[in-house]
């Protein structure tokens, strides 16, 4: 055994073990040599060191006593921040364009093996230069380590990682020597790069070809199987590795657990989650995760008050849950909880805490956000986060902040052009959703289904019965079929112009039966039109589909009022009495200091309502004093 002296550090030469770090680790080996004993200070810090932070920290220290100039440390501080998962490859290289004298070059005719060739490759990974690797694969062959196949996987590792999918797998097939690491390394360049079918085909050849798969051959498989969403697929997986006898690390428990959720099948996830005996913040925020998609709220609840710890997505989880179960009150709220326990949020958080903000119309949330994270820099306007400010910004009534925030965007996709027409299309500005439609088809964009949602929504608002035919009619030669809210948008448009009888005639020639949207843009135009018989026959199908909305009785006692058939405003009454239908209240939501507070119509359930309704009485006799100076009196003779 050797003991290392601080007199003994600049005469050391560093050798790493090829175990230190493989194509298929993120962790950094702090020791490679076992017969080296390590004692000083400074040095026993870099083995323990985890995080960049400590390893910045660590090399201050070192420049500042000197010992940035002796090899030895250098290396494993260097070691550190090139190998391990938490570390920097561009700071590495910068770190190591300061070493005077380093200790293996290849200018320098130094002799290379196989280790050097595998670090080499994960430099090149790490600075994202695949012309270097190009170069690296050239020197590999030339020197004829293409054979080797630890050298081979790092390339295959490489490649995938680099995304070019095509070169890993020629390499792959270059040479019949392969290891459970060689398919194990395709099949996941494959499934990080959305090649699910390609990846499971690779997996079926793997088990043709009698090489056992490991633990994290099948965390790649169940990957590949939550991508594609295919629960056969994930049940003949599972299946698969019980009876090869595979070892159910905690990985891949969590991979399978994540598979069942993504395939939809929450109650087998449910049950890999009950069987583990141990979990991690992955474990719990999968399951969450699962319940929330499928609408179970309240126990994605549960598990998120029941976990031991969370982290940041465990926190967006449970956010995202309420504000996709159109819960947008309590996703705002968990979110400034959030941010009092000083946990930053991610994009994906600010996405979902924005669209709680446009289910909700609390836009000085959402500006909050835009000024906070976003003007400030801490999080990048990305496009999704974008989309999400343009569909909130119009969604609370600010089409031209959601304009500004448009135009802003560097990057934009086809939801940010349909987001957009969208929001044109609510604020009635058709004209100006058409010709962003018309420009989209210039850019080369193909229009989906959501992009004519929003044409032939603004046709209906702008009234432009020709345009909406127009457009409707030329769906399927864009490769889009009408669909219910196609046809939903098309009889609104008919329905507002007054030619309802023709509404009518399209509901009929349908190829699908019709729902609530359908009726209710029927109903609605005879509301505004004063067709009493086929307004009646647009509810009674309403009250057929849903007969617990209360809209459907108010429009139609509306309806028949507006008529003066007052019979027929009593029975739709009576019907609602019956069936034990109210008419929902109006009510009011305000944020003050991060608490909201909602009021319904003549509410006194808050604790400060009597100071409410005397601020209130305070501002009605103002509004009367200033309608008094509106008529020629001076408002002073009052105060």
């Amino acid at each position: 055994m050797k003991l290392l002296q601080l007199e003994q550090i600049s005469s050391l030469r560093i050798r790493f073990n090829v175990k230190t770090f493989s194509s298929n680790s993120k962790k950094w080996n702090s020791n490679p040599n076992p017969n080296l004993i390590i004692t000083h200070p400074t040095l026993l810090v870099i083995e323990a060191c985890n995080s960049m932070s400590q390893a910045k920290q660590i090399h201050a220290h070192m420049t500042r006593t000197g010992l940035l100039f002796h090899l030895f440390p250098i290396s494993r501080l260097l070691s550190f921040i090139a190998l391990d998962g938490n570390g920097d490859f561009r700071y590495a290289n910068a770190l190591f364009s300061q070493i005077l004298e380093p200790n293996v070059m290849v200018r320098e005719c130094v002799e290379m093996d196989r280790r050097s060739y595998v670090f080499g490759l994960k430099a090149c990974g790490g600075l994202g230069d695949l012309r270097l690797g190009d170069c690296v694969h050239s020197r590999i062959s030339k020197v004829g380590f293409v054979g080797d196949v630890v050298v081979r996987n790092a390339l295959i590792h490489f490649y995938c990682e680099s995304g070019e999918v095509s070169c890993a797998n020629q390499v792959f097939r270059d040479n019949e020597m392969r290891d459970v690491v060689s398919w194990t390394s395709i099949i996941d360049g494959n499934v990080r790069n959305g090649m699910v079918d390609e990846a499971l085909k690779v997996f079926d050849e793997m088990c043709e070809s009698w090489v056992e798969p490991n633990d994290v051959t099948m965390v790649t498989v169940f990957s590949a199987c939550a991508q594609k969403g295919d629960l056969r697929f994930a049940e003949r997986a599972q299946e698969f590795a019980e009876m090869r006898g595979v070892r159910f690390s905690l990985n891949t428990m969590n991979a399978m657990l994540d598979m069942y959720v993504k395939c939809g099948d929450v109650e087998k996830a449910k049950g890999i989650f009950d069987q583990m005996e141990v979990r991690d913040i992955f474990s719990w925020t999968s399951m969450i995760n699962g319940h929330a998609k499928n609408g179970e709220v309240e126990l994605a609840w549960k598990l998120f008050d029941e976990m031991p710890e969370r982290n940041v997505v465990s926190w967006n989880a449970m956010i995202g849950g309420f504000s996709q179960n159109n819960r947008p009150m309590e996703a705002l709220k968990l979110f400034h909880e959030m941010e009092r326990e000083g946990f930053a949020p991610m994009e994906s958080t600010l996405v979902s805490v924005l669209s709680a903000c446009a289910q909700s119309g609390l836009m000085d949330v959402g500006q909050r956000i835009h000024d906070h994270y976003l003007k400030q820099k801490r999080i990048p306007l990305t496009t999704i986060l974008g989309n999400a400010l343009v569909d909130m910004l119009a969604k609370c009534g600010d089409i031209n902040a959601a304009r500004e925030i448009f135009d802003e965007m560097m990057k934009k996709d086809l939801v940010s052009y349909n987001s957009m027409i969208v929001a044109y299309a609510s604020h009635g500005h058709a004209k100006k959703a058409l010709s962003l439609f018309e420009h989209i088809r210039e850019l080369g964009f193909k229009p989906d289904n959501i992009t004519f949602v929003g044409i032939l929504s603004a046709c209906a608002h702008g009234g432009l019965i020709e345009e909406g035919w127009s457009y409707f009619r030329d769906m399927e030669s864009f490769g889009s079929t009408p669909a219910m809210e196609h046809y939903a948008c098309m009889v609104d448009l008919l329905g507002r112009v007054g030619l309802l009888e023709e509404a009518y005639e399209l509901i009929k020639s349908m190829p699908m039966e019709p729902d609530e949207a359908i009726w209710g843009a029927l109903l609605n135009g005879c509301r505004m039109h004063a067709n009493v018989e086929l307004g009646k026959l647009a509810a009674e199908k309403l009250m057929i589909l849903d007969p617990k909305d209360s809209g459907t009785y108010v429009l139609l006692a509306s309806l028949c009022a507006n008529k003066k058939k007052w019979g027929e405003v009593r029975m739709t009454r009576s019907i609602m009495r019956d069936r034990g239908i109210k008419k929902i209240r109006g009510s009011s939501l305000i944020e003050v200091e991060g608490k909201f507070h909602e009021f319904l119509v003549a509410d006194e359930s808050h604790p400060k309502s009597e100071a409410i309704y005397k601020v209130l009485a305070e501002i009605l006799l103002f509004s009367k004093l200033d309608h008094c100076t509106l008529n020629g009196y001076q408002i002073d003779t009052f105060l």
